[in-house]
């Protein structure tokens, strides 16, 4: 009931700078010609936002590249490169070469993490923006000190990561922590995990959220995951402006980000800032949301500009 399998006409390989992966391709359900690229966030996969994907065909054609290290694409290491935001940055300036016509104008949608590479694309390499028409924020943020962790909690949430940021502990902890029958067992009495339990609605769907984690966990490169997560816990500002104005959609109980925090530092950032908070109780829709329930990241302003465009 819960399985997510996007269907196949839909899904075609990449390489980009000798690395493969997934793109998602899914055509306009109103025949409009609006580009929308969304750029996925950490923890992610093709099927993690496939819901979300068909709420944004109702406004143009939508294109989803996996990003290296997740989703089952190959990681930077496979390059000897360490998965720095600069090469996320250069990752995804040439996927939008390579995807679009040469004066095609896009919508860049990113979410959490993908929204901070898409930043910092755009800030290295400012001609970018001339292939742009509007960047949307989903629960994106431009610093550290927009996350509400408590110190001891982030400390521990760095050190983890340095841990498993390593080849030895990477192998550790695909082959032992990934382990599905322990994931299965404890994975749910996490911190992060009860958050993510919180709306379901039967045990049916609990064990399905379960099912997926256990697939996300083993789509996605332990070292990458890791590295990426110190990357955004220490993560600071870059004061170069970007003469584009951002939609940013705000999550009104959402257990990461200091909303106002973040609307201040986007605004040193981009242009002009336009901030909507919607009511929801998660950082992000459940794992295994379908279009319904994975279209209330859309509040109604954004999809009445999307839909003018």
């Amino acid at each position: 009931m819960y399985q997510v399998n996007i269907p196949k006409q839909y899904l075609s390989h990449i390489q980009v700078d000798g690395l493969t992966g997934r793109v998602l391709n899914l055509p306009s359900r109103t025949n409009k010609k609006t580009q929308i690229l969304f750029v996925y966030g950490h923890h992610s996969s093709l099927e993690r936002w496939w819901g979300l994907m068909q709420a944004l065909s109702h406004y143009g054609n939508v294109t989803m590249p996996d990003l290296p290290g997740f989703g089952g694409m190959d990681s930077f290491y496979k390059i000897n490169k360490k998965p720095e935001l600069d090469n996320f940055a250069d990752y995804l300036k040439e996927f939008i070469l390579k995807s679009y016509a040469k004066n095609e104008k896009i919508v860049i949608a990113g979410m959490s993490f993908g929204f901070v590479v898409a930043t910092k694309m755009l800030q290295k390499y400012p001609e970018m923006k001339n292939r742009v028409r509007l960047i949307v924020s989903i629960v994106g943020f431009s610093d550290s000190k927009d996350f509400t962790l408590k110190p001891v909690r982030k400390f521990m949430y760095i050190l983890g990561s340095k841990l498993v940021s390593t080849k030895p502990g990477s192998v550790f902890f695909r082959y032992v922590a990934l382990n599905p029958v322990f994931l299965n067992a404890f994975y749910g009495r996490t911190h992060n995990a009860k958050h993510k339990f919180k709306e379901a609605q039967s045990r049916a769907e609990i064990d399905a959220i379960k099912a997926t984690e256990v697939r996300l966990w083993h789509d996605n490169d332990p070292r990458t995951w890791s590295y990426t997560t110190i990357l955004l816990l220490t993560l600071k500002q870059q004061d170069i402006k970007i003469e584009l104005p951002v939609w940013h959609v705000g999550v009104s109980d959402d257990h990461f980000f200091d909303h106002k925090c973040v609307e201040n530092n986007l605004s040193k950032i981009y242009s002009s800032v336009t901030h909507i908070n919607i009511d929801a109780k998660m950082h992000a829709p459940s794992v295994i949301a379908d279009e319904q329930s994975a279209s209330g990241m859309l509040p109604e302003e954004l999809k009445a500009k999307l839909a003018k465009l």
